[in-house]
């Protein structure tokens, strides 16, 4: 105790300089009472073994240090006795040799004046000294293995505070704006409730909906893949993942949050989530309605309306390669980008359970949601040729819907100790419905080029089925193991849409030489079929050196079937257009054996082997009646190496090489023009390009001091890359087709490093953090090699404090450079200083009211391609009173972007393009919104 007591005055807060003084003056000055007589007894033991330590040293101490008895004799079972008349408050100091001091006090106006202690237990320093060390913040964080763990009651959080409050305390981990988590430098991906998914692949529906007063623990660590955590060798695939443990009276009952705002401008958002737990079952339930933006209850889902593959349709396609259309059409992915004015109707129930003395497990998941979008965007692009630059200028409206809906079940059996089954199966459909109108000029350095209007309409559906098994057997031998995975995937879309444009190319006097219409009814389908089969066997060589055996088998068939029609005579549809048509079908089979080593000795594991590819493609045209076939053999050896340098610090080392193949629509040999001034083709002679890569990484924390270290770098290289082949006629008509480079290799690198640690003399936490990352690739404008080359630096500082009863704040903010270079027009690029700074503060005022404001700064330096610079502060603003005595009724007024700077923006490069985009977005508004936070769990219940 005495230990403890000289850690917490070494490192206290100064915002409890007055409240510490107090109780520090409170307990050591003398106390006057009134005389009385008094008699104390104990005895003094061993605190491990309970043996009786007789001779001991007892004194007595009045507040003002003099010394009133002092005697070392003890009975030999340990047992003392001592009387006085005194009227001050008491210390007894108990001292032995070898062992930790104990302090006991004694107020001498009990009503009680014979005191009896009992055992008193005294404990060796080296024990002690052992449990300061492994307990140091005691009980509030412990490191077992590769898992720290924060035990959740050493941290004080508001009350109805969230997941997301509790983190924010836990050091180590940084919680952003918009509830992204980094824990010791690497983004969190993934949190598990009582270690299983909830709500699947969204980590905020449980940071901002699970309260932080139902949690016990909440575990750090990398999570393995399935492969990995069963036969226990690392495959070099981790996730930084966080689990949240709940308290055992926090699985039985219900909770959940219902927030109604309604706002000017016509904005409003409804929000609703209930949770009903049952032991070892879980049900949960969220809806969302509203047009502020909040398109989910959480962040990063790929998978709320669209799939991380579908396409982005970009500003009138000016020379932007828009790759993998699987519809043929420019589509929407049903994700919300800060583009255009949103309506979101979203909402989903998770189910989980376990029984059978948790042999058995299943977890469901099912979302439905639709989002509208309407809004209009500018665009400048400037492409930069050899013998000069063209520039473009268009306008763009569009109104797009999604909707979508989403069902995934996984169930796991282990029949026994040795073995196990999970499958799993997610099944998506999703309709859309599109339509956008562009309008452009283009210019090159003397002269107006062409000017076009388009419009394009189209109605389609998408819908994917995903089964995969996992099975797993440890024999006898401990070590050896056997495991299998199938995965089956089914894919099917169709859309049905009209393009309809008008193009005019000028000559050198500026009157029109060609006139183009087109007026054209297009369908497209695609379907899509993949499996894989892989077995894997592991025989451990030695003690530390083991073996992991692997084939596979898979094969992937597609077909995209698209069809335009031109306008006939009679208004119908009906002309076939074959130049813009195509039937094509691509089969990949591929046979994969590998052999991978994996030696663990000491604080290194070391993997090092090789996969042999062997890859069959079977093409087929059946509009030009063509077909052949092509084989490749492949070769992807990696190797890495994990070292523990030391407690909480870990080098690693890694090297892969990977066979990347041509993707279906690269392949596909038909032309798109979605935008007739940029023609897309696809080149079936396409090979398989071959990426190396060398990455590096040191982590590094200190629970004591909260300090975390991260440094990690990547460099990457291509050989055979696929690379743009752009055709540009005088009137900026271009021609894009996919390209092997075989004379040269693309490049790309990535630096980071940071830095944090908790500012005792402050009482806040400092950060330092630095990012580079840039690539070298490749184009071919009109037959010449452009060698492009993109550089980003990125320097930022933060602190953050976080104080639960009067304030938490941060602020982070530091310069960026960039270079964007093409060896084409070396002089228009796009080099530029940059700024940016983020703040948020929340205050607790008297009469539970409450304080909160974020902000967002962003500055732009004009740059040679871009003659004017750019700058933004996205304020916000919100005063909250709550209410009830639990406090879970609580009443806000909120402002949204309050000076009203909030502006649409974008700058990139893309291959030879430049482009500067300015859209429609989010601007002023103010809300008033009721939210409740009910509860009914265990012990702690507000309703």
């Amino acid at each position: 105790m005495f230990v403890l007591l000289k850690y917490k005055l070494m490192n206290y807060q100064p915002k409890y300089n007055a409240a510490f003084l107090f109780i520090f003056t409170f307990i050591f000055s003398g106390y006057c009472m009134a005389q009385s007589n008094w008699s104390v007894k104990g005895t003094v033991t061993d605190g491990i073994s309970g043996s009786a330590l007789y001779r001991s040293t007892i004194t007595a101490l009045k507040a003002k240090d003099s010394t009133l008895v002092k005697f070392t004799r003890a009975s030999e079972n340990g047992n003392f006795n001592m009387s006085g008349n005194q009227s001050e408050k008491i210390f007894f100091l108990i001292t032995y040799h070898d062992y930790a001091d104990h302090v006991l006090s004694f107020s001498p106006d009990q009503t009680k004046n014979d005191i009896d202690f009992g055992a008193i237990k005294l404990f060796r320093k080296e024990k002690l000294l052992e449990e300061v060390i492994l307990k140091g913040k005691t009980a509030a964080v412990r490191i077992k293995k590769d898992t720290t763990e924060f035990n959740a009651s050493s941290y004080i959080i508001k009350p109805n505070a969230k997941v997301e409050d509790l983190l924010k305390q836990l050091p180590g981990i940084q919680v952003d704006q918009e509830g992204k988590i980094t824990a010791q430098g690497k983004r969190v991906n993934k949190v598990l409730v009582d270690g299983e998914e909830f709500f699947g692949d969204d980590p905020t529906l449980v940071t901002k909906n699970i309260r932080g007063d139902m949690v016990s623990k909440v575990q750090l660590y990398d999570k393995k893949s399935d492969q990995a955590a069963f036969t226990g060798i690392d495959d070099g695939v981790k996730e930084k993942t966080i689990n949240i443990k709940l308290k055992e009276d926090a699985k039985n009952g219900y909770f959940g949050q219902a927030d109604v705002g309604g706002g000017t401008r016509n904005f409003y958002n409804i929000k609703g989530m209930i949770n009903y737990f049952k032991r070892k079952q879980k049900l949960s339930a969220y809806g969302i309605f509203g047009n502020t933006g909040k398109i989910s209850l959480g962040w990063e889902d790929n998978q709320k309306y669209g799939s991380a593959d579908d396409i982005q349709f970009d500003e009138a396609g000016r020379g932007s390669m828009t790759t993998d259309d699987e519809n043929g059409l420019d589509a929407q992915s049903g994700q919300y980008n800060g583009e255009g004015i949103p309506i979101v109707k979203s909402g989903g129930i998770h189910y989980d359970t376990k029984w059978n003395n948790n042999k058995e497990a299943v977890n469901v998941n099912y979302k439905n949601g639709s989002i509208s979008v309407d809004g209009s965007k500018n665009t400048l692009n400037q492409n930069n040729l050899l013998a000069g630059i063209i520039s473009s200028n268009s306008d763009q409206s569009f109104s797009n819907s999604t909707s979508r809906q989403k069902l995934d079940i996984s169930y796991q059996i282990k029949p026994d100790s040795t073995s196990s089954v999970k499958v799993s199966v997610a099944g998506n459909h999703k309709r859309i419905s599109n339509e956008q109108f562009f309008s452009g000029k283009s210019f090159s350095q003397e002269r107006l080029l062409n000017t076009s209007l388009r419009t394009i309409t189209n109605k389609g559906y998408d819908q994917s089925l995903n089964a995969n098994v996992f099975l797993t057997k440890k024999l006898k031998k401990a070590g050896r193991t056997l495991s299998a995975n199938l995965k089956q995937n089914l894919g099917d879309s169709k859309t049905d849409g009209y393009l309809r444009t008008h193009n005019e190319f000028l000559g050198i006097n500026g009157s029109p030489d060609n006139v183009q219409v087109i007026d054209q009814f297009k369908t497209n389908s695609i379907k899509s079929s993949e499996f894989i089969g892989n077995l894997a066997y592991t025989e451990p060589l030695t003690g530390s050196l083991s073996l992991v055996l692997s084939y596979a088998y898979g094969i992937n068939k597609n077909r995209a079937d698209r069809k335009t029609f031109n306008l006939s005579a009679d208004g119908n549809y009906t002309i076939p257009d074959e130049k813009y048509s195509n039937n094509y079908t691509l089969t990949q089979r591929m046979n994969v054996g590998g052999a991978i080593f994996n030696l663990k000795k000491d604080k290194a594991t070391i993997n090092f082997g090789t996969k042999i590819i062997s890859m069959d493609l079977d093409q087929s045209d059946w509009v030009q009646q063509s077909s052949f076939k092509r084989n490749f053999t492949n070769w992807n050896p990696q190797a890495n190496l994990s070292y523990e340098v030391g407690p909480q610090k870990q080098l690693e080392v890694g090297y892969s090489g990977n066979t990347i193949r041509p993707t279906f629509d690269q392949l596909q040999p038909v032309r798109v023009n979605n935008d007739p001034l940029n023609i897309i083709t696809g080149n079936p002679l396409l090979k398989p390009s071959f990426n190396q890569e060398i990455k590096a990484s040191y982590n590094a924390y200190r629970t004591l001091n909260e300090q975390s270290i991260y440094l990690g770098a990547n460099f990457g290289i291509t050989s055979s890359p696929v690379i743009n082949s752009i055709e540009i006629d005088d009137v900026g008509k271009s021609i894009y087709r996919w390209v092997n480079l075989e004379d040269n290799k693309t490049h790309s690198y990535s630096l980071r490093a940071s830095y944090q640690q908790k500012l005792k003399f402050i009482g806040m936490t400092g950060g330092l953090y630095f990012n580079s990352s840039g690539n070298t690739y490749y184009s071919y404008v009109n037959n010449v090699l452009n060698k492009m080359q993109s550089n980003t630096y990125l320097g930022n500082f933060m602190l953050s404090s976080y104080d639960h009863t009067s304030y938490q704040g941060s602020i982070s903010f530091g310069p960026t450079y960039t270079t964007n270079e093409s060896s084409l027009q070396k002089e228009a690029n796009n080099n530029g200083w940059g700024l940016n700074g983020n703040t948020n503060i929340v205050v607790q005022l008297p009469g539970k009211i409450e304080l909160s404001s974020d902000a967002r700064y962003e500055y732009k330096a004009k740059t040679a391609s871009f003659n004017t610079s750019f700058s933004m502060l996205i304020l916000n603003a919100q005063i909250s009173r709550k209410f009830l005595k639990s406090e879970s009724l609580k009443l806000s007024l909120s402002a949204n972007d309050l000076l009203n700077q909030n502006t649409g923006f974008t700058r990139n490069i893309n291959g030879n393009m430049l482009s500067q985009t300015s859209f429609t977005t989010i601007k002023r508004y103010f809300m008033l919104s009721l939210i409740w936070d009910f509860n009914k769990m265990g012990g702690d219940q507000n309703l």
